[in-house]
């Protein structure tokens, strides 16, 4: 048993593995800042300023309105603040924002995997063999210049 893992361990799947894990982890929080600080702002400016970090539904407590997601978050560690239920549509938007930026890093590098995996077309061949001699010959001849036989 221990002899099957060291196989699957040094075989390249589990390295592959450990390595796109680490390379995942380093490339999220470049993920983020794409999507917090360069693509949500446009967003948020096209449909009228609203920061998509803070927006939410606050489904109870109306009389209490907080001001930004923080806010009611911050409350919930306060025992005698009003604890306010939100479903957090910003966050979601930018986790989803985030995803398809991930997944198209992700398509890009499998399709630059495939296309270095790929055999290259074979040129025509520009020889063949004479069938008298085996000698090699251009693949236009007619006659064998080592044997004279006609091919």
């Amino acid at each position: 048993m221990w002899k099957e893992f060291k196989e699957f361990a040094i075989k390249g799947n589990a390295i592959d593995l450990a390595i796109g894990v680490i390379i995942g982890g380093a490339f999220q929080p470049i993920v983020k800042s794409l999507v917090d600080d360069i693509i949500m702002p446009p967003i948020g400016l096209l449909t009228g300023g609203i920061d998509f970090k803070d927006y939410f539904i606050q489904l109870n407590h109306r009389d209490h309105i907080f001001s930004s997601l923080a806010d009611a978050k911050a409350a919930l560690a306060d025992p005698k603040a009003v604890h306010a239920v939100t479903i957090n549509v910003g966050v979601l938007v930018n986790n989803i924002v985030t995803f398809m930026i991930v997944a198209f890093a992700v398509f890009l590098l499998v399709k630059g995997i495939n296309q270095l995996k790929r055999p290259k077309p074979e040129a025509p061949p520009t020889a063949k063999d004479c069938p008298a001699c085996t000698m090699s010959i251009p693949i236009k001849a007619t006659r064998c210049p080592h044997c004279t036989s006609a091919v």
